[in-house]
């Protein structure tokens, strides 16, 4: 099943080229999206397996230092695109879409996926529940900025104080969870952190050596790719009949979250509930806390500020996920049902944002 997987995704190396030939033979600018989002697919794969495999070789600490940095490099590089190219909107829009596709869609089709073949499946409760109460605390950075600008009428030079104020918090808060989770209580996350190693990620036969060349090497491509995307992304959008928003919040969050979505899922069906949680919530988690704040650092470095004030709708869509997620992630069991539930609420907001 997963040679399957990783098959699949390789196949999808071929349109890596694509956008960047369509672009200098003046090929429509959907083409160019198109192409670009499926070529950085692939490439968001080996990231992340490149990530994993050094992490387990630097050990704990550093492991969890590079998987911060590195765990989501392919939307961070997305992101800094989006604001060179002054996409704010399709930038906020990632960062929420990424929040609630991996609470609703992939941590959804892996309760679908994985109890379809089990009756019932486990996991770790007190994992499952730390990372849903930093996907909370997510959610209240993204309600207060909204509130103060609509109750308190602040000034938009203030909204970015306050925007920088809550980065600092939530990244310090970022840091705390990791020293939390891999050292001070790692004994607590036994069953997460020892789960196939390798296997898991197929990263079997992986060196060192060849880690670094193919982070380094789809690193320099994402970001190539997504400068194709993002330039694509308004005359696409226009030409599809969809606004920024819903390209921001579902397709660039999906492209960007491609693999790693496969890899919860298949680890769902291997009975690894534990580590598909991980993924899910672990990686909404990152995005929240540390992805979030990172992009707004990088929006005053490159002189094109970026505020947290979300549009109503994405700030009552995080919401909205966050609080199924304590319904149906807090009780260390899932079975099917709950992966339909988690799936409905996505796809009912995703037609929602389509017909924003």
């Amino acid at each position: 099943m997963k040679l399957k997987a990783d098959t699949i995704l390789n196949v999808f190396l071929i349109f890596i080229p694509l956008p960047i030939i369509g672009a200098h033979m003046g090929m429509p600018p959907t083409f160019v999206f198109t192409t670009a989002c499926l070529g950085i697919i692939p490439l968001a794969g080996l990231m992340g397996k490149a990530t994993e495999y050094l992490s387990d070789r630097v050990g704990t600490g550093l492991g969890g230092l590079l998987n911060a940095t590195f765990g989501n490099a392919c939307e961070l590089i997305i992101a800094f695109a989006g604001l060179r190219a002054g996409l704010v909107d399709v930038v906020k829009a990632s960062i929420t879409g990424s929040i609630i596709g991996n609470i609703l869609l992939v941590l959804g089709a892996s309760m679908l996926a994985g109890g379809l073949k089990y009756n019932n499946q486990v996991f770790n409760r007190t994992a499952a529940t730390t990372s849903a109460t930093l996907l909370a605390l997510g959610a209240i950075s993204l309600v207060v900025p909204a509130v103060f600008h609509f109750a308190a009428h602040i000034d938009p030079g203030d909204e970015q104080h306050l925007a920088m104020a809550i980065s600092l918090i939530l990244f310090t808060t970022y840091i705390l969870s990791l020293i939390f989770s891999l050292k001070t209580h790692a004994n607590l996350y036994t069953s997460v952190a020892g789960v196939e190693g390798e296997e898991a990620v197929g990263t079997t036969g992986w060196g060192v050596k060849k880690s670094i060349a193919v982070l380094f090497v789809s690193t320099t491509l994402v970001a190539i790719l997504s400068e194709y995307l993002v330039h694509a992304v308004e005359e696409a959008a226009h030409t599809l009949g969809i606004s920024r928003l819903f390209v921001g919040i579902i397709l660039v969050a999906i492209v960007g979250n491609a693999a790693e979505h496969s890899t919860a899922v298949l680890m769902a069906l291997k009975n690894k509930m534990d580590l598909s949680i991980n993924i899910a919530l672990g990686s909404g988690a990152q995005i929240a806390l540390f992805v979030a704040p990172v992009v707004v650092f990088l929006s005053v470095m490159i002189g094109k500020p970026m505020d947290l004030r979300f549009t109503e709708f994405e700030v009552l869509s995080v919401v909205i996920s966050v609080i199924i997620l304590s319904f149906v992630a807090t009780d260390g069991e899932c079975n099917w049902l709950e992966g339909v539930q988690l799936l409905a609420v996505y796809f009912i907001l995703a037609v929602a944002f389509y017909f924003a």
